[in-house]
Parts: structure tokens; C-alpha cells; sequence
């Protein structure tokens, strides 16, 4: 599979089956290192769309659009790849359909939620406690406050707070504690081995400090990266990109994303009855989407037992209704 040194993507079928079915534009919002838009791309090719379609990749980390550069040269002239917050969809979209395909509908938006392989791997990065590297967890590397930051600024309150609302770890108190009085005694902390030291402080069952130190080094990232405000802003946005019978693909990797997502999906597919307790025989509104994926897909066993990042994996797609051909509702 395509580019594999640098991020293993989750799905492929399975997102090029759901995503892939007609021309259009087709956004990539969480680029990484290609492997999603290179199978996209590929697909219109197969199927004779790719003249009349354009991939648009974004990505924050200049490191995966420099990769994803060198995956996709073939393609060139049928993409554009933006360095970039995917909560800016509609701007980022919205300017390159009118300078290169203005009337082109976005057929296609995929999102695949998390962190790349790549970005694990590199101890520099400080996004895995199995490393040992600087406390840093930024998307954007030369942006924004580190998730060290955030554990020596903070006080007690605020870190038990997004270590429980963005970890759910039932020992969040303990944990921003322990930091705090680490901190005091110990100074400034500034490496991922100091902060899952602290954790084990906490947690003494070996078993759970597994647990606990995911949960924990989520939280920060979560946190350091606004992520759950940035998938808020790109589903609304997002969807409102999207062009008759276009659909959304979204990947999400743990609970909060995947409720977050849900939810949203459901609200968009839901017809409007009005105030409970009122007899209607017609909605006040028909829903403007429905949904293509009721349940969740998931990976199947071969997937998972070659890419075990792809065991905690969900896709959700859903899909606006109307005629094919016709403009985006917004203008992105």
C-alpha cells in the first residue's frame, strides 16, 4: 500500500467504496501521508471521472504535505494540497473551486480523525508515552502552545478538567495533583517520560497505567490541538460544502469523536415534527441528508491483524440529498 513508511491509512476500500461515485471535488481533510487521496484519485481515474474532478488534500503538519507531495505527482495537474487547519474547509475550498473548477460540486469529503503514524513514531513529536521526546503534541510543529505548556501553566483544576473531559480517566484529580506537586518539587516539565513517570505515580496497577497514560496523553493532544472544536466547525461547515447526493466519510478513532459525529450526523438526517405533543401528519422541514451508514464500519480481521491502529476505527458516512450536476449549497 501506497506511501506506508510514512502513515499506514485505515479503510481504504471500504472509504473509496462510500466516498468515490461520480466526479466532482473531492477534499481530503486530514491529508497525512496521501495514501486516502492517492486511492481516491486512482478511483476516478479507473472509472474515466478524473477529467471532469478535482482533489483538494489539506493538512496542518508541513511534514505530511511534503510526503503527500512525492505519493501524488502523478496527479498533479488533478490536485491541490493546502497546508492548513481542516476547520477552515470552507475558506481553503471555497477559494481554490473559484480560481480552478468554479461550478465543479464537492462530490466527496473524507476525514480521518487522530493521529498519523508518522507523527507517533517520531519521538520529537512527543505524542506517544512510548517514546522518549519533548512534551510538545502540536499538529502545526511551529505553532501554539505544547501540550508542556499546558502541564507547567495550567493549575490543578483546569488539567483535572481536560484530563477527565478529554480523556474520561476516572483518576483525573489524582493525575493534576501529582503534576502540580511534581512541578513544585521537581520543576519544569518538559518531557513525555517525566509526564507518564507522573502517571505511574498515580496509577499503580500496571494493567491500568496502560490506560491511564493513553488517556492522559490524549487529553493534552486533544487539548493542544482543539481538536473536538475544529471537528465541530468542519462537520457543520463541512457539509454545508457539499453538492447534491455528496457525501461526508468520517473516520474517528475513540468515543468522543465518534459521539461527536453521530450525533451530528443524526441531527442533519432528521426530519423536523416540531414541538413534542403536537399531531402532525407532514414535517415542518424534511431532513436535507440522510444517512449512509446507520451503524458504524469497521475494520475486517486481515485489516486489523496488519494495521492494529485500525481495531478502534469508524466510519460514518453520510450523504445530501437532491440531483447530481447540481452547485454546492455554500460557497466553498
Amino acid at each position: 500500500m501506497a506511501n506506508e513508511r510514512y502513515h499506514r491509512p485505515v479503510m481504504v476500500h471500504e472509504v473509496v467504496s462510500h466516498l468515490v461515485r461520480g466526479a466532482g471535488v473531492y477534499v481530503d481533510g486530514t491529508l497525512g501521508g496521501g495514501g486516502h487521496s492517492l486511492a481516491i484519485l486512482q478511483a476516478l481515474w479507473d472509472k474515466g471521472w478524473e477529467k471532469d474532478s478535482f482533489l483538494i488534500g489539506i493538512d496542518q503538519d508541513r511534514f505530511a504535505i511534503s510526503e503527500a507531495e512525492t505519493i501524488l505527482a502523478a496527479f498533479r495537474e488533478r490536485s491541490r494540497l493546502v497546508q492548513g487547519n481542516f476547520r477552515d474547509i470552507a475558506g481553503i475550498v471555497g477559494g481554490i473551486r473559484e480560481r480552478e473548477m468554479p461550478g465543479m460540486a464537492v462530490a466527496g469529503i473524507l476525514l480521518d480523525l487522530g493521529v498519523s503514524s508518522s507523527q507517533i513514531d517520531t519521538p520529537e513529536r512527543g505524542f506517544s508515552y512510548l517514546r522518549s521526546g519533548p512534551l510538545d503534541m502540536r499538529m502545526e510543529p511551529d505553532g501554539g502552545q505544547s501540550a508542556s505548556d499546558i502541564v507547567n501553566i495550567w493549575d490543578e483544576g483546569a488539567l483535572a478538567d481536560i484530563f477527565f473531559r478529554f480523556g474520561e480517566e476516572k483518576k483525573s484529580r489524582q493525575i493534576a495533583g501529582a503534576v502540580c506537586s511534581w512541578r513544585k518539587q521537581q520543576g519544569y516539565i518538559t518531557g513525555t517520560q517525566e509526564l507518564a513517570a507522573i502517571v505511574r505515580s498515580v496509577v499503580k496497577n500496571p494493567d491500568q497505567q496502560i490506560k491511564s497514560l493513553s488517556r492522559v496523553f490524549q487529553a493534552l493532544r486533544i487539548a493542544v490541538n482543539d481538536e473536538l472544536g475544529a471537528l465541530g466547525a468542519v462537520l457543520e461547515d463541512g457539509t454545508g460544502c457539499l453538492g447534491p447526493l455528496g457525501r461526508m466519510a468520517v473516520i474517528s478513532y475513540h468515543s468522543l469523536e465518534d459521539r461527536m459525529v453521530k450525533q451530528f450526523f443524526g441531527k442533519l438526517a432528521a426530519d423536523d415534527w416540531g414541538p413534542k405533543g403536537v399531531g402532525l401528519r407532514e414535517p415542518l422541514r424534511r431532513a436535507a441528508f440522510r444517512l449512509v451508514t446507520r451503524r458504524p464500519v469497521v475494520a475486517g480481521e486481515d485489516e486489523v491483524g496488519k494495521n492494529p491502529r485500525a481495531r478502534s476505527a469508524k466510519l460514518r458516512v453520510i450523504e445530501k440529498k437532491g440531483y447530481p450536476g447540481g452547485q454546492s449549497e455554500r460557497n466553498c
